[in-house]
């Protein structure tokens, strides 16, 4: 009979954050979601399942309801899962240990961990984010952006914008502040704060605005570096911005500021076709990483959670 994987269950006072980050910072599917001082401002609280001496990782983002303990998908974090690239029997033995100590769980984890056959209970629904390597020159990039683009391009141009990289954290806040895109909570508010301002003291994160001639701040977005990605994390527009293509600038702007680096613009994705199509439209290309939910509660608060 096959030996079974040692994989043990740390609650978050018991992890070695040295090993665990050496560990994400050698994984090829390494990402920023996954690094512990991200997970500490991302989460309530979060737990890990390791295996062996931290040869594979996986973050547990822990909450209790009803006096049951579940792994919940946290706000700013896309992709979770295990790291580095798992195989399917070890994301088997992985989601098998899940199983026996949560009755619920919802994740999503990244790309390269293969949950689809893993006959585990498993509920697994894909979802598509969009990627765009910038190893190449502006031109080469931009030749890749749809004509769509390159005609709002050209009359953004016309605005007399100003694109301007590394703005200040409360000009950005307080613009977000006033351009509400949806209702927000104060917990969301104070996660989206310390991400973004642990991000620019760490030198690895950037705000870059949009300003109109008359010096008002119209768009804004928020880009952190983790090993050759880049992710665009936070972005805002007021109605000027809107209305004056000031976010198709901005993205424009970064990837013209960026072009020939080693590095990969991640875009988050989204399911909303509008936001998709934008996003396609610079020449950035779908990638799928998967939703995967677990749910052995006991009735009828299994069928409340399904």
């Amino acid at each position: 009979m096959k030996e079974q994987p040692n994989i043990r269950y740390i609650k978050n006072t018991d992890i070695d954050y040295n090993k665990w980050d050496n560990c994400l910072n050698n994984s090829p599917n390494q990402h920023i979601y996954a690094a512990s001082w991200y997970l500490d401002r991302a989460t309530d609280n979060w737990d890990a399942l390791v295996m062996g001496d931290y040869d594979f990782i996986m973050p547990l983002p822990v909450r209790k309801k009803w006096g049951i303990s579940y792994v919940y998908q946290p706000d700013y974090c896309q992709q979770l899962g295990i790291f580095p690239a798992p195989s399917e029997e070890i994301t088997r033995h992985f989601f098998q240990k899940i199983s026996q100590l949560f009755k619920y769980c919802d994740t999503q984890v990244n790309t390269k961990t293969p949950v689809e056959n893993t006959s585990v209970h498993l509920k697994v629904s894909p979802r598509t984010n969009y990627i765009l390597s910038l190893n190449m020159n502006y031109a080469g990039l931009f030749s890749g952006y749809s004509p769509d683009t390159r005609k709002n391009l050209k009359k953004a141009h016309k605005k007399n914008l100003s694109f301007v990289a590394g703005i200040q954290l409360d000009d950005y806040l307080q613009l977000k502040a006033e351009n509400p895109w949806r209702e927000i909570t104060e917990e969301d508010w104070n996660t989206a704060k310390r991400l973004i301002a642990f991000g620019l003291y760490k030198g690895i994160g950037r705000i870059y605005g949009i300003y109109t001639a008359a010096n008002e701040l119209c768009a804004a977005g928020y880009f952190c570096q983790y090993g050759n990605r880049v992710t665009f994390h936070d972005s805002v527009s007021n109605k000027t911005g809107k209305k004056s293509g000031a976010m198709r600038l901005l993205i424009d702007g970064f990837i013209r500021e960026n072009a020939g680096k080693k590095t990969m613009l991640d875009f988050e994705g989204s399911t909303v076709p509008g936001i998709a199509h934008f996003f396609s439209g610079f020449g950035s290309y779908p990638e799928t990483y998967f939703r995967v939910k677990y749910n052995g509660l006991p009735l009828p608060l299994r069928w409340i959670k399904s």
